[in-house]
């Protein structure tokens, strides 16, 4: 363990993020890392468990707790509180190929089951890990580790995301000749393409890359498989992984829907991050507008963030659902990820910026006002009850909650309801939310793709679990 006295002895820490006035004037990360010191106490906090919760990755009840990827959590807290901080590092790549990327964007479903958290406040164990994976990094712990030998066999992986990353890598080190394809100019997926530099800089993404390049694994790129290219490019490779995430997003049925002015969330934040990396972020494309994000989850926070960085004079956020209590209810007890309300960081930023919460709760969209000549002039809300259906609880808009406000702009950020279906049509397969395989021989799925809309560690998870599945196909070839 860690200090047999620190969790008594030291309080959990983070690192201070930048004020609001600072970084909304640009696209960078905000939130430093900690010191060596500071990161040694936190890990000096962990308890050593009987059973160390943190790391079991486990479904409990429908919810999910703990490290999906079953991060080696205790093992290089020991280490960092030893000073033994190289091989804790060690410790971490060994389940974690892309921690550079989850130490920065997961949500941390670790620290809501660690042990300390039970009756007091977690470790931040995530700020450990950024600690190590900056350090790795820094001290070129990092390097490239290409296979000794190849075993002859092919694989194909379509898709870049976390999944497609993972799996790529995980074959590859096991000797399989892999090349990935992406519809994008470039790899990454949402990880490139979907989540805002200042959240996950680009350059880190970009790095990770090119190390998986010089351990072997080919990138094809701009090259959208079923469309671009016909889905026969795929039979010269001995196995298929289909990884293209879950494309597909959830739309929204009003009036008004097509107006100039409406769109959906990801390739917004996709436009914004194309236009930093074109180094065209000085430009304000929002500026003196009025956007209305519709949906109340990260996705919808990451798009009240860039529009205020693209200076919208406005941002209003509608969630559909009732704020989460301040505190765990009874029915959500350690160590369940703690369902509780949070103000992230791009909801801070609109507090600062014009004066209050920009979200609103129990709130639907009636429908959007404006003309084809001037695109969206406005929006009509309304209050909703949740009432009981043949199909479970559902929204009812209550009809003298009805108000329209002012809206130039409205992004869709409602989720995803699946992969998109063209790639696995013109396969002529199906997919199936149970197994890795599909319906056609030597093709997979993994992520997003096969599970649905998830988080990048779950992706992660997934697929190593689907690379296995490959590598036990291709033996038996």
């Amino acid at each position: 363990m860690g200090k047999i006295t620190g969790f008594m002895e030291y309080d959990r820490t983070t690192a201070a993020e930048l004020p609001c006035d600072a970084r909304i004037r640009n696209w960078d990360a905000f939130h430093p890392a900690q010191s060596e010191p500071e990161i040694r106490e936190q890990a000096a906090r962990c308890m050593n468990c009987g059973v160390p919760f943190c790391h079991a990755g486990v479904n409990w009840r429908g919810v999910g707790s703990g490290c999906s990827i079953g991060n080696l959590i205790p093992e290089w807290n020991h280490l960092v509180y030893k000073g033994h901080l190289e091989e804790a590092y060690r410790r971490l790549e060994k389940t974690n190929p892309l921690h550079e990327c989850t130490s920065r964007v997961c949500p941390a479903l670790c620290e809501g089951a660690c042990t300390a958290g039970l009756n007091g406040d977690p470790i931040a164990i995530r700020e450990v890990e950024r600690f190590l994976s900056d350090l790795a990094w820094e001290k070129g712990w990092v390097t490239p580790r290409p296979p000794k030998a190849r075993n002859g066999k092919t694989v194909a992986v379509v898709g870049s995301g976390p999944a497609g990353l993972t799996a790529a890598n995980q074959l590859n080190q096991r000797g399989f000749t892999v090349t990935v394809f992406e519809k994008s100019e470039e790899p990454g997926g949402l990880l490139m393409f979907g989540i805002p530099n200042m959240k996950l800089p680009k350059s880190l993404v970009r790095r990770r890359i090119e190390l998986f390049r010089r351990e072997g694994i080919e990138f094809v790129c701009g090259v959208d498989v079923g469309r671009d290219v016909p889905v026969s490019e795929l039979d010269r490779f001995d196995a298929v992984l289909l990884c293209g995430g879950a494309g597909q997003p959830r739309d929204l049925s009003v009036t008004g829907r097509n107006l100039p002015g409406v769109r959906f969330a990801v390739p917004f934040l996709a436009e914004a991050t194309r236009r930093l990396l074109a180094g065209k972020m000085e430009e304000k494309p929002l500026s003196g507008r009025k956007v209305v994000v519709i949906g109340g989850g990260d996705t919808g926070n990451d798009c009240v963030a860039t529009s205020i960085r693209m200076g919208a004079n406005a941002v209003l956020q509608l969630e559909i659902m009732p704020p989460a209590p301040e505190t765990r209810r009874a029915d959500n007890p350690w160590p369940r990820w703690p369902l509780v309300l949070k103000t992230d960081y791009g909801q801070q930023e609109a507090i600062w910026m014009y004066g209050s919460d920009p979200r609103s709760f129990e709130v639907t969209a009636v429908s959007i006002i404006g003309n084809e000549t001037n695109g969206v002039t406005g929006i009509e809300t309304a209050q909703v009850e949740w009432i009981n259906t043949e199909r479970g609880r559902a929204p009812r808009p209550i009809e003298s909650t009805k108000r329209r406000q002012a809206a130039t702009d409205v992004l869709i950020a409602m989720g995803f309801v699946g992969a998109e279906t063209y790639l696995p049509e013109a396969l002529n397969l199906t997919l199936d939310r149970t197994a890795y395989s599909t319906t056609r021989m030597g093709v997979f799925a993994a992520g997003d793709m096969r599970t649905g809309q998830s988080l990048v560690v779950r992706a992660e998870a997934d697929a190593k679990r689907a690379a296995d599945e490959v590598e036990r196909y291709l033996s038996r070839q």
